[in-house]
């Protein structure tokens, strides 16, 4: 039987909507999907306060960096709001403890910046916006930049995902992984999903 998972999704200031939105709503259609509910999903921030995302769409984080429950599963979505995060040195230090106390940690487009900044990403194979390439580069000479894959495995417990939109593909990847093909194809229908270079039908 599989287990209730902790789905936690960072949120911040200028943070690119898709990026968060599009696991959040793939994680939380599986949770309807299946009985008992195979995750649980909230957002975390910085503070106590509403983040202002990309376009002024504004969010309020359940839990903070320092009260969140432990996740099972962190998703770093990235937006132009990565770009001061990575100096926020209280933030680099919590992704990397939790990258050795998630099942795994996942990145959205330039979330993968905030991963390489943490020292997360050396020599692995990583994927981010593609505008992001020399950015990723540029943190992180090591990281192996894979330009024509939506999503791939940087390390044992770490995956990245390429710009916006592939947040959604990883999201489904994990819950076939996690769960099983038959949810998989239930969350697709429900949410009348066209994948990227595949070819599912409503199930």
């Amino acid at each position: 039987m599989t287990h209730l998972r902790n789905v936690a999704i960072l949120v911040f200031d200028d943070v690119e909507i898709l990026d968060f939105a599009g696991p959040y709503e793939v994680f939380n259609v599986a949770r309807q999907t299946t009985t008992p509910p195979a995750f649980s999903v909230c957002n975390v921030g910085l503070a106590h306060r509403p983040v202002s995302g990309r376009g002024g769409f504004t969010v309020t984080p359940s839990y903070t960096i320092d009260d969140c429950p432990q996740p099972d599963i962190l998703i770093v979505p990235g937006g132009y709001g990565t770009r001061p995060l990575l100096k926020h040195e209280r933030l680099l230090a919590w992704l990397h403890a939790q990258s050795t106390k998630v099942e795994w940690l996942l990145s959205v487009c330039t979330g993968a910046l905030l991963l390489a900044q943490a020292g997360l990403l050396k020599n692995c194979r990583a994927v981010t916006h593609h505008t992001a390439f020399e950015e990723l580069k540029e943190i992180s000479p090591t990281t192996i930049i894979v330009e024509d894959e939506r999503f791939v495995q940087a390390s044992g417990r770490i995956m990245t995902s390429g710009g916006i939109s592939a947040g959604i593909d990883l999201s489904l990847h994990m819950v076939e992984k996690l769960v099983d093909l038959e949810t998989r194809v239930a969350v697709v229908s429900e949410m009348e999903y066209n994948e990227a270079g595949s070819s599912w039908r409503r199930a």
